[in-house]
């Protein structure tokens, strides 16, 4: 028995890989579709057989600001109202045909938007047959006579099919034959199902050139359905296990097949060839168009089954039909197939209905359909980066990364935009008001896709077989049939000349004739000459042996004489028509580039319109700055007399306040020298009893402080007025940084506001500046900053952020910020009644009174900072603490 082999699938060029000048374009038609009703609005024109023109609707015209009204489009041809299914067909279609037969794989794939009819285009209706039912009639008329017997091809699950040799076929169509469920092909039209009987007219079917008659085909079919990012098999049948019913969703067991099962969602592999399939998909061989087709509407069937009971719409999946070819080359005696694994060739054709390319917004979908809805969008959109990106990297030179794993539909078929098989798309456009959004993104995409080019597949020779050999082995057939039939009556021709011509040569015979009993000179003379004939016919053996092995030799050597000759014929052929392809292509480019020419000619004046209508708001926009800005001059200025006001109201104010301060100082001064001077008369009453002095002279009155009227005020100090008693209140005083023999860069910014306070900040031999430069800083050694802000009680305090100057690699000069002294004005108010427990103690109980009744005292606090303080970094607190205010 002959082991079973297995072939490689899909095809690829044994030599080499195409070049990169071997490339054709993707092929992308567009088809429009009549209106419903003929008062409906139209935004589609078809211009030429190449090009269509979009309107805008008049809803739209009015809320596009630089937008025209006509948009144009391109296209390798256009399909009007009046093409009949037929002439698409034959535009279309039949070329992959044709390259299937001929061992290379097709993809072609519907696109637009929903109810722009994909469907019927693919499909097609009663009485006409879409693309689908046509390209299989043309397939079956082409091979008809050529097909090997059922089960002769098999897949292996793995993307690849075996070939079994004649007695495990034949016991695989007596085991299909046993099963009466398996539907066999139907033997005449009216075996058809009438649903789908108008669709097929095998009349109607075209029948490819150039096949191989010396080859043995099958055709293997299978449907898919992509929904939701999720492959569904449409094929698969599960099977009934009356041990095991499978259960509904009602909780009764399913009685038999015909209830609805929900699928199960297949994946995605790679062969051993990095072909991607979908694994366990379900593969049926058919023998003609009726049956093929039955198959499709088995799973149409199915589909629409499920789309009812789990509540989702057709037009919201992908479907794919993909069409298998097997051949592989008869042997030399031209009866069987050959068993050689490398000479199995498997081509397939993809006929793709992608979903309704729309927005969700207009499809009103709620809830798990919006979810499913925006799956379909990003399926599409992941199909137009994969393009975006192909298209990219062939015009820019990139090698950016495909992203053809985000999605199911752009992962299966990646292999074909790889160069393994050619690629067209057929955009079908509803031309009503309504669609013209989503028609106009549809027609950017196919306008992209066709700039994009694939990889062109090399063919190459099957076998080094002679050709004809099945048309001798039906000739010997026949021929050996008749003779059987004539059972064996004489043939005229040149075997019965040669026979007597043999005969001839032979020595005669002696006479036989035996008169006597002792006659003994007949029987040696016949025997002797029996002898020379014997030895006759053997040399006459020998020589026809040789004569036999020299001819046969000779017709061996013609034979591969021939057989080179023919491959060297074919090969000659191939160059002569790649170079007939190369040609056309060329003149096919040379069109395209000059429609190309015209379209950017023609963008370039709509941009040269856009540009003068840019100008004219350019214009306008900057006579509305100008005017904007003498505002803001003007408001500027307004407001800069506003803060000359402010300010001389402010200073004003300052003033008043400052008068105030001091008489109220004044008057609070002597209102404590006057308790003062009663708690000392208290103390001395006091001592008086204590001692029980008993002079009876009495204690001189003292004196009470002169009234305010006459006492002349005294002028406020930098630093606090000694108290009458208690010793005073003498602030902390540190030398300050900024002294010494440095020099110094003093800079003031000019927004800073002069304060007409006691303690100002003053630098000798400093150098000021209001912007720091890099002259001034190289001529010193330290650097302070004067600034400026409001404090939370509203006054103005005043930092001095110092630094020492040093000098940077590169040439430059460099601060290092190492000290800051805050400089602060605060307004004097009554002291507080409330004493904290930290003030009061036993030596301090005496002067409670008076270390707090000088304002100067209170107001004046003075904070520095330093680095490595714990108030953050750089800073630390000398000096009296921060009163609260009153």
């Amino acid at each position: 028995m002959i082991r079973p082999t297995k072939g490689k699938t899909p095809r690829r060029p044994a030599p080499k890989k195409p070049s990169n000048n071997q490339k054709d374009p993707v092929g992308v038609y567009c088809r429009v579709r009549p209106l419903g009703t003929e008062d409906e609005e139209c935004c589609v024109e078809v211009i030429s057989s190449t090009t269509i023109q979009l309107h805008a609707p008049d809803g739209l015209k009015a809320n596009r600001n630089g937008e025209f009204k006509e948009t144009q489009y391109s296209f390798k041809k256009v399909f009007g109202i009046k093409t009949t299914q037929r002439e698409l067909f034959e535009e279309v279609s039949k070329p992959l045909v044709e390259d299937l037969i001929h061992c290379k794989n097709g993809l072609l794939f519907t696109y637009g938007v929903t109810g722009s009819g994909k469907t019927f285009t693919m499909t097609g209706s009663p009485g006409q047959g879409g693309l689908l039912p046509r390209s299989l009639g043309m397939i079956f008329n082409s091979i008809g006579p050529f097909q090997a017997k059922r089960f002769v091809f098999k897949p292996d699950d793995k993307n690849g099919m075996e070939i079994q040799n004649q007695v495990d076929a034949l016991l695989e169509r007596q085991k299909r034959d046993s099963q009466q469920s398996v539907p066999k092909t139907p033997s005449s039209r009216q075996r058809v199902d009438p649903e789908f009987a108008d669709m097929i007219s095998p009349e109607d079917s075209c029948k490819a050139e150039g096949v191989d008659e010396d080859s043995s085909y099958s055709v293997f079919v299978s449907y898919i359905e992509i929904y939701n990012n999720y492959i569904y098999d449409l094929l698969e049948e599960a099977p009934f296990d009356p041990i095991k019913p499978k259960w509904n969703g009602a909780g009764t067991p399913l009685r038999n097949n015909t209830e609805f099962i929900p699928p199960q969602s297949k994946i995605l592999r790679e062969d051993q060839n990095h072909n991607m399939y979908v694994a366990g998909c379900t593969e049926v061989e058919v023998k003609s168009t009726e049956e093929a087709f039955e198959v499709f509407w088995r799973g149409q069937k199915k589909r629409r089954i499920a789309n009812t009971q789990l509540n989702r719409e057709s037009s919201r999946s992908h479907s794919v039909f993909i069409i298998k070819l097997a051949q592989a080359p008869l042997d030399a005696d031209g009866d069987n197939v050959l068993q050689d694994k490398n000479q199995v060739n498997v081509s397939q054709l993809c006929l793709v209905d992608l979903a309704g390319s729309e927005r969700t917004s207009r499809t009103r979908a709620e809830g798990s359909r919006l979810r499913e809805a925006g799956n379909i969008n990003q399926s599409l959109m992941t199909l137009r980066t994969c393009i975006e990106v192909l298209r990219e990297n062939q015009m820019c030179g990139t090698n950016k990364m495909v992203p053809y794993r985000d999605s199911k539909v752009t992962h299966l078929f990646k292999n074909y935009f790889d160069g393994e098989g050619k690629v067209r798309m057929v955009v079908c456009v509803n031309p009503k008001a309504d669609d013209y959004e989503e028609t106009m993104l549809v027609m950017r995409f196919a306008e992209m896709t066709q700039e994009v080019e694939v990889a062109r597949p090399v063919d190459r020779p099957i076998c080094g077989f002679a050709a004809g050999r099945r048309q001798r082995n039906q000739a010997f057939k026949e021929e050996l049939s008749r003779r059987l039939e004539e059972r064996g009556g004489p043939v005229d021709g040149e075997p019965p000349s040669a026979l007597s011509q043999l005969l001839q040569s032979l020595p005669s015979l002696p006479p036989c004739e035996i008169s006597d009993p002792a006659d003994d000179h007949t029987f040696p003379r016949v025997i002797e000459c029996l002898e020379k004939r014997l030895k006759v016919r053997q040399m006459l053996t020998e020589e026809y042996n040789k004569a036999a092995n020299m001819l046969k030799s000779m017709l061996q050597e013609l034979d591969g004489k021939l057989v080179s000759k023919e491959n060297f014929i074919h090969e000659q052929r191939g160059k002569l028509g790649e170079k007939d392809k190369m040609i056309q292509n060329q003149k096919n480019e040379i069109d395209r580039l000059e429609k190309k020419s015209k379209m950017l000619e023609y963008k370039i004046d709509i941009l040269q319109k856009t540009t003068n209508i840019y100008e004219e708001d350019k214009r306008a926009l900057q006579h509305e700055l100008e005017s904007r800005e003498q505002r803001l001059h003007r408001e500027l200025s307004e407001k800069k007399r506003m803060e000359t006001r402010l300010q001389g109201m402010v200073s004003d104010e300052k003033l008043r306040w400052q008068k105030e301060c001091e008489r109220r100082v004044n008057a609070k001064e002597l209102e404590m020298q006057n308790k003062l001077w009663v708690k000392d008369e208290k103390l001395k009453q006091l001592k008086a009893i204590v001692t029980e002095s008993k002079t009876d002279s009495r204690p001189e009155k003292p004196q009470r402080p002169s009234r305010e009227k006459d006492r002349v005020p005294a002028k406020r100090s930098a630093s606090p007025s000694p108290m009458p008693t208690g010793p005073p209140v003498r602030p902390l005083h540190r030398r300050s940084h900024s002294a010494g023999a440095e020099r110094w860069v003093d800079h003031k910014p000019p927004t800073n506001v002069e304060l007409d306070t006691v303690m100002q900040p003053t630098v000798p031999n400093a150098i000021k500046v209001t912007a720091p430069s890099e002259k001034a800083l190289s001529k010193c050694d330290k650097y302070m900053l004067t600034h400026q802000e409001v404090a939370s009680d509203g006054e103005i305090q005043t930092k001095l952020i110092k630094g020492e100057v040093f000098k940077t690699r590169g040439g430059g000069q460099a601060v290092q910020f190492t000290d800051i002294e805050t400089l602060k004005q605060e307004t004097p108010v009554a002291p507080s009644r409330k004493r904290r427990s930290s003030e009061t103690g036993p030596n301090q109980e005496e002067h409670r009174d008076g270390d707090w009744s000088d304002v100067e005292t209170r107001c004046s606090v003075a904070v520095e900072m330093r680095a490595g303080s714990n108030l953050g970094p750089g800073y630390q607190h000398h000096g009296y603490p921060k009163r609260r205010k009153p």
